[in-house]
């Protein structure tokens, strides 16, 4: 293998001695867990999500546009496909919606789920919010329901035990054909 050749340590365990397991390398999770894209400041002038809302479809991974809410792919999913439902405001909480807002979110995620369903045959979802920073929510200042797809057997060893997950399509890929299917 030339990996090995060219890194040794790359199949050694925590001290050195060699080990059978594969690597997956997953670099870009690195910009999340340093916190790269998470404003220094709750304002919206730092706010990625209203800085998503200004960017054309394709740079900012929007998969479909509506009234007072949009719908965009998550920069470090969870599964391929996980889709974030937000506000075009900048409000924090979900008791700050409208009542536009709040039915545009509940319509949108909806429709999220079909196009998943269809497009990647998703057996079942996780969909939630996390409100404020207590409740693990990464960008508080900025409200957003989370519609992860999910398959039988999609958690297994890798993020329990290698802490990976494995994500078989680009980003751009899962956006195209999502907006696509959105229709």
């Amino acid at each position: 293998m030339a990996a090995e050749q060219e890194h040794p340590e790359a199949h050694q365990d925590g001290i050195g001695r060699p080990d059978d397991l594969e690597r997956l390398w997953t670099p870009y999770r690195m910009a999340y867990v340093r916190g790269e894209n998470k404003p220094a400041d709750p304002s919206s002038e730092q706010c990625p999500f209203c800085r998503i809302a200004s960017l054309d479809d394709v740079d900012g991974l929007v998969v479909h546009r509506g009234e007072t809410a949009f719908v965009v792919l998550n920069l470090y999913p969870y599964a391929s496909g996980h889709l974030m439902v937000c506000p075009y405001r900048h409000i924090a909480d979900w008791t700050e919606t409208t009542d536009e807002e709040a039915v545009e979110i509940g319509r949108l995620t909806r429709k999220a789920m079909l196009v998943l369903r269809s497009v990647s045959r998703a057996e079942g979802f996780n969909i939630g919010m996390n409100a404020g920073t207590a409740g693990g929510a990464g960008i508080a200042a900025h409200l957003h329901q989370h519609v992860v797809p999910r398959w039988i057997g999609d958690s297994n060893f890798m993020p329990i035990i290698g802490h990976t997950k494995t994500l078989p399509q680009l980003l751009t890929d899962t956006r195209a054909l999502l907006a696509d299917a959105w229709q």
